[in-house]
């Protein structure tokens, strides 16, 4: 990955101009209903369409070797009958000359239909497992694209654990679903088809006796089946709810054994793991009991038709049939024969209903994930490299160090070039995470180039949230944020993030080495810009001491590293990228006062001659900035620098002086 070119790819405009009127912010939909869910067909049609999309020609093959097994499933009763046929015929004229060539003849036959059949089931089988398999790659890989465009509401309103649960669990119920109940569904649907005509061919009083049978069997497959079905369904919810607080407890283990809160945890625990097991335990004894009630079932049609067709046989009664057979022995045993396999298959029905349904369950899910709305960007203002040319400003290809907004007008069909300078304002900015609960008030501010503007209050005074709006995390619902005079809804959000730098209270370390961790704010970036980025914010001094320096492969989210080097790691990412403004989300919240010293020297000068929000606990951290912004309750309610809001002798000097504590 060292030394690695990376490019951007720039997007095109889209064809009617967006209004400056900023949308509105992200909620989901009333009634919990995904985006479009009312257009998409039912779950088993689209994940047969899915999978036919998937593999257009493997599909249709496999489909055409299920058939050809199927019906070959059901031609030895066709054999049984003509073999008995010879036999009686034989018996009634004395004559048995010809019976073994016949019956050879038949026998033959069976044997080549049977080759067939094993041919076609190791074809399909094998395809199958290409099928399955290609299918489950290709949707992980969806849903992991979606998850990149969805945004951060979505986070923040579903458990991680109750994520991953859809490449695990979902994954793995929809995998026996495609590859082994669909095909034997298949199978048994065919094969019943073809056993009844068979039937019908030969008797149509005796597959009306079995139709009746089958009625009552369907009729307790749908009942017992039915409430199986439902409990299953369950059973996939209750298990991605324990896998989120799983996912909860294991990164909070820390948090629960400070506070002693180990009983509690295993109650909590206990009560979800009781809502599984109870669905689990319900749903699988439904779906046991059903297969061994339609055995017997079965049996008992079995012995019905074995008395039928002899009282049919010993009354002489005139048989109804496709064949014009009369009632004899060679149609009355084939047609036992025929009545175990059909009521066989019915059972084979009941033995996939829990796969099925499980299945069912698993396909809805991850379809529910890749329906989710994903993350608007209506933006058609890109930021390109730019250089002067006879004074204009134009785009390049080389880094010259200067950025410039790519403005197209559509009108005029002209583009124009605006510096990037890290002028950003906000105009009477209204904010809520949920329709009618408003976080931000009236929010008007303004931050020139090179302006460093501090945020202080309590929690939950909109310090964050407005960082989040400025990156567009989320969608004001009123007024506008201006990004060097261009509305931000015009921008690109990838773009418009490219611009910011952005330090947060925690940080996330991924697997990789130093190198990779800190080229995460550049993916371009050499090892010598990494190594002078790790310099600048005084982070060179450890990582030179870990065993492999920069190279040292860290996991865990740097499980191995104080929580300090952590964050001086996320503020060399941020430095890498040398944007023009940066966001400081208590970037030293988590640094002891020494560290904070060096850091602090490092941040200065990674903060000179650009736009800096700095949103601080500590009040002595942002004494140097150019205005300082106290919020209550989502308003600003003073403004000023250090000196002057100390002489207003207003809430920020009680709070500096102590007189209020920020919580």
């Amino acid at each position: 990955m060292r030394n690695k070119k990376f490019t951007f790819k720039m997007p095109s405009f889209p064809k009617k101009p967006v209004s400056d009127k900023a949308p509105a912010a992200d909620t989901k939909p009333a009634g919990g209903k995904k985006p479009n869910a009312d257009k998409q067909p039912g779950t088993v049609k689209r994940v047969l369409k899915t999978v036919f999309r998937f593999y257009p020609v493997i599909m249709p093959v496999t489909v055409i070797c299920i058939i050809i097994s199927a019906v070959v499933s059901a031609i030895p009763s066709i054999f049984m009958q003509n073999v008995i046929a010879v036999i009686e015929r034989s018996w009634q004229s004395g004559d048995w000359s010809a019976v073994s060539g016949q019956i050879l003849h038949f026998v033959g036959l069976l044997v080549i239909f049977y080759v067939l059949s094993l041919l076609s089931s190791l074809t399909y089988n094998q395809l199958m497992v290409i099928i399955t398999q290609g299918t489950l790659k290709k949707l992980r890989l969806q849903m992991f694209n979606r998850m990149q465009d969805l945004p951060v509401s979505f986070f923040d309103r579903n458990s991680h654990g109750d994520i991953m649960s859809h490449y695990t669990n979902d994954i793995d119920s929809l995998r026996q679903m495609i590859s082994s109940s669909f095909p034997a569904l298949m199978m048994t649907a065919i094969s019943l088809t073809a056993l009844l005509v068979i039937m019908l061919y030969y008797s149509v009083w005796l597959a009306l006796v079995v139709l009746a049978g089958v009625a009552v069997m369907l009729f307790i497959t749908r009942k017992i089946g039915g409430s199986s079905a439902r409990h299953f369904i369950s059973r996939q919810i209750a298990l991605g709810k324990e896998e989120g607080f799983i996912e909860e407890a294991m990164n909070g283990q820390k948090v629960i054994k400070v506070f002693c809160h180990e009983e509690e945890s295993k109650a909590d625990f206990d009560r979800l793991n009781d809502e599984l097991f109870k669905e689990a335990e319900i749903a699988h004894k439904l779906g046991n009991t059903l297969g061994p009630i339609l055995m017997n079932v079965g049996n008992i049609l079995y012995v019905v038709v074995a008395l039928a067709g002899g009282l049919f046989l010993l009354t002489g009664m005139k048989n109804v049939s496709i064949s014009g057979l009369a009632f004899s022995i060679s149609v009355i045993v084939p047609f036992l024969n025929m009545t175990k396999q059909f009521a066989g298959n019915i059972g084979q029905i009941s033995h996939q209903i829990n796969s099925v349904v499980m299945g069912i369950a698993g396909a809805k899910r991850i379809f529910d994930l890749l329906d989710e709305k994903p993350e608007e960007d209506n933006g058609y203002v890109t930021l390109v490299n730019a250089k002067y040319v006879d004074g204009e400003l134009t785009e390049c290809e080389e880094h010259t160090g200067i950025w410039a907004w790519k403005h197209p007008h559509q009108a005029e069909e002209t583009v124009t070039y605006t510096r990037l300078e890290g002028d950003v304002r906000m105009f009477d900015v209204d904010f809520a995470y949920v329709e009618g609960k408003t976080v931000l008030h009236n929010i008007t501010l303004y931050a020139e180039p090179g302006q460093k503007v501090a945020f202080v209050g309590a929690t939950g005074a909109g310090k964050t949230t407005i960082t989040n709006l400025i990156n567009r995390f989320y969608d004001i619902a009123d007024g506008k944020i201006r990004y060097d005079g261009i509305n931000i809804n015009k921008i690109k959000k990838g773009d418009l993030r490219r611009s910011l730098g952005v330090i947060l209270q925690d940080t996330n370390l991924f697997t990789g080495s130093i190198y990779d961790n800190i080229r995460y704010g550049k993916l371009d970036a050499t090892d010598e810009e990494c190594i002078a980025a790790a310099k600048l914010v005084g982070a060179h001094d450890f990582i030179t001491r870990l065993p492999e320096g920069y190279d040292t492969v860290i996991s865990g989210n740097g499980s191995n590293l104080s929580q300090g080097q952590r964050q001086l790691l996320g503020i060399c990412r941020a430095a890498v990228a040398d944007p023009p403004v940066m966001i400081m989300d208590e970037a030293t919240s988590s640094i002891d006062s020494r560290t904070e010293a060096i850091v602090q020297r490092g941040m200065d000068a990674l903060m000179k001659g650009r736009t800096v929000f700095v949103i601080a606990h500590r009040l002595s951290t942002v004494k140097n900035a150019d205005v300082i912004m106290v919020l209550e309750h989502g308003r600003i309610i003073e403004r000023g620098s250090h000196e002057q809001l100390l002489q207003e002798k207003g809430k920020y000097y009680q709070l500096y002086t102590g007189a209020f504590e920020l919580e």
